[in-house]
Parts: structure tokens; C-alpha cells; sequence
């Protein structure tokens, strides 16, 4: 990729030449070429600016003197000041990028508050370009005249960083340059480095830790160290989920969300108290399918709890008296169990009672509800103390 800088203030774009992008200098993956907008001024002063039309405060960058700098650059005409790397930097790797076709015209850019916001999707796209261009304002902006005149040799792209005025667009220049040189294959030696960035998939990135384990009486989250790989890049996306919904909600209207990521960010505990009539061993065959059977619905099980109540306690039972009046005859190795479900869910409560009844065997009888929050077993577990 080659970078064209144009300033006043050469000197400001110095910190390229620094770190991972002064590496990408060294190895000729990037080239950079700094120019200074005065060589373009045409008076003994070397003035760039000039008074606005129209009257008001400020001054306004000179479209005789941006327009001819432009069009040198975009002709080659001028190679400018070639930054070099700050440091040797030693790397015995062998890179393999992708190539794109290059567009016909060079992407310039235009730092200004009046921009379009500058995103992730931005860098991801303009580090498959051949030749950016970066035009840095002063003062109270460039005259407009020399963004429509480009157009003719430029795609030209207004972009902003943020919603706050800075004194010139330098600054910019290198938040830019260094989101979207990072992106170029070979800059960064790990490609995960950039597709787990926050806003690669439209999320926040979510906490990361290192060596030590535990800092300062602060723990490093136990399931980083499980050996995991599938739990550890769940517990991470999950994470990303929760930090983008506390501090960027509104990101979450961009992304698409599975039944994993819905769970996470509007699942909360319940539950479910029911009272089940089953033999002893159809009860040992529905509990250990019941996790699976519920999660597939929607609800994540974390506990169940299940006991047996003596019917000498309850002689009026409700479930007692429906199997009477559908089986003909009173319950013969049929228990009662009393079961609460424990787990995190997004459902309604309605829901998700019934997602408990539909993981029943057809025809079992029933009833119960769902709550908010966790239920303690021994709250109102009717008799159980003479099971």
C-alpha cells in the first residue's frame, strides 16, 4: 500500500514510522510519502490560508494551493518526504497476503468533524487499497471547492473520528492510517489479532487477561484456564455481548444474534415448580434428558431438584383426582414428584412452563408454574418431611 500525506506540519506524522507500521516500512508492505502544503504557496510567505467569503471568524485553507498539490500527487509527480522505519525491527517470517485488483483512482481522505463516521468496516475496506491519500485540514477547514475539483482524479471520502473538533486533521490521519494499515496482510503476525478486534463482528471486544494468575487478590476467570477451546470462545463472545449491550447498545440493531447470544443478553433465572405423576423409574429416564430436551427450547438448566411426596399427605391432590377420573382407578405405582427446575432462559414465563411440559412423555400428568428468580427446594414442599 502506498500513503500520501498532505500538511503543514510534516513532522506530526512522525509516529508511523514507529512500531508494527514502522515494520511494515521496512519490509516494503507499506510506503509512505509526506508532503509539506507550503511547497505548493505560491507568495513569499508561503501562505495556505485566506479569509472566509462571506465574513466570520477563522481562516480557510486555499483551494491555489491545495488543487495543485492534489494534482501532483495524484499524477506521481512528486514523491515527497519517504518515512522510513524508526528501528530495525527483526522478523524472519514469510507473509502471504491476498491481492486485489486496484481501483482506477486513488482514495483520498478528507479528516473533517463534517464527515461520515469512520467504522471498522471502513479499515477492513480501504486496507485492500493500493493508494490512499490523506488531505489535512487547518484552521476552519478546507475551501470546499478543492473536494469537488478532486473528485475528478480522486474517490474522495469526508470522513470523521468522532464528534469533537480537533486543530487539525493530523491527528486523524494517524488513528486512520494505523486501523487500516494493521488490516493489510503481513502487518500484524497473528490474523486472529484483528478478527477478535472489537467491532470485527460488530461487537465490542470483550476483557482480556495475562500472567498472573491472580494480581492483587483478583483472578484471572477460571474458565480461560479450562483447556476448553469451544466454553473459553463462548465465554468470550458472550462477554463481548455483555460489554457491547452496558456501553454500545445500540450496535446490537447491526448484528445478528443466534439463540446462544439472545440467551445471554436476555436470558435471566427462573423457576419452574411443578408437580409430576410418574412411576419412580419413568422419573430416572425424563431427569437426565430433561437439560438437553429444555435448552433446545430455550431454556438453559442449571439445577433440578426432585422429591418424592407421600399421597397419604395430599388425599385430595389435583393430579391424584385427574388420573382418577381418566384412568378409572387411583394411582398404583405412580409417585408424586415434586421438581423444580432451576436455569436462565429468555422466554416468557408462560413459555417457559410449557417448554418443561413439552419435554414430558406424552400424557404425563401435571401442573405448575414458572417464576423469577431461584426457588429454594424446601419452600412449600408439601409433606416432604413424610416421604
Amino acid at each position: 500500500m502506498r500513503i500520501d500525506i498532505v500538511t503543514i506540519f510534516p513532522e506530526y506524522v512522525e509516529p508511523l514510522r514507529h512500531a508494527l507500521l514502522g515494520k511494515a516500512l521496512e519490509q516494503g508492505i507499506l510506503s509512505v510519502g509526506v508532503h509539506d502544503l507550503r511547497d505548493w504557496a505560491q507568495d513569499a510567505h508561503k501562505s495556505v490560508d485566506d479569509t472566509p467569503c462571506g465574513g466570520g471568524p477563522g481562516m480557510v485553507m486555499k483551494p491555489t494551493v491545495w488543487g495543485p498539490a492534489l494534482d501532483d500527487i495524484a499524477l506521481g509527480a512528486i514523491a515527497g518526504k519517504e518515512l522510513d522505519s524508526a528501528a530495525l525491527h527483526r522478523d524472519t517470517r514469510t507473509y502471504i497476503g491476498e491481492v486485489d485488483d486496484a481501483a482506477d483512482l486513488p482514495l483520498l481522505l478528507v479528516p473533517t468533524p463534517a464527515g461520515t463516521p469512520f467504522t471498522q468496516a471502513d479499515a477492513q475496506a480501504w486496507a485492500k487499497e493500493p493508494h490512499i491519500v490523506f488531505a489535512c485540514g487547518r484552521y476552519e477547514g478546507i475551501d470546499q471547492r478543492v473536494i469537488e475539483d478532486a473528485a475528478k482524479r480522486y474517490r474522495v471520502r469526508e470522513v470523521s473520528i468522532g464528534d469533537y473538533v480537533l486543530i487539525g486533521g493530523e491527528v486523524a490521519v494517524l488513528v486512520i492510517a494505523e486501523a487500516v494499515v494493521r488490516l493489510i496482510p503481513g502487518v500484524l503476525g497473528n490474523k486472529r489479532s484483528h478478527q477478535e478486534d472489537s467491532f470485527s463482528d460488530g461487537l465490542l471486544e470483550g476483557p482480556c487477561y495475562t500472567k498472573p494468575r491472580v494480581w492483587r487478590d483478583l483472578e484471572v476467570p477460571e474458565v480461560l484456564f479450562s483447556g476448553d477451546h469451544k466454553r473459553i470462545d463462548r465465554w468470550r463472545r458472550d462477554q463481548s455481548l455483555l460489554r457491547t449491550k452496558q456501553v454500545r447498545p445500540e450496535l446490537l440493531d447491526r448484528v445478528v444474534l443466534d439463540e446462544d447470544d439472545t440467551m445471554t443478553l436476555h436470558g435471566r433465572p427462573i423457576s419452574t415448580d411443578m408437580n409430576i405423576l410418574v412411576t419412580r423409574s419413568e422419573w430416572q429416564k425424563i431427569a437426565p434428558k430433561l437439560p438437553k430436551k429444555l435448552s433446545k427450547n430455550g431454556y438453559r438448566v442449571s439445577a433440578i431438584h426432585a422429591e418424592e411426596i407421600n399421597l397419604s399427605c395430599e388425599p385430595d391432590n389435583m393430579l391424584v383426582s385427574e388420573y382418577e377420573q381418566a384412568e378409572g382407578h387411583p394411582p398404583v405405582s405412580e409417585i408424586l414428584h415434586r421438581v423444580i427446575i432451576h436455569g436462565v432462559t429468555a422466554l416468557p414465563l408462560v413459555d417457559a412452563t410449557k417448554a418443561v411440559t413439552q419435554a414430558l412423555p406424552k400424557g404425563t400428568y401435571w401442573y405448575g408454574t414458572s417464576l423469577e428468580g431461584t426457588l429454594d427446594p424446601e419452600v412449600t414442599a408439601f409433606c416432604a418431611w413424610q416421604g
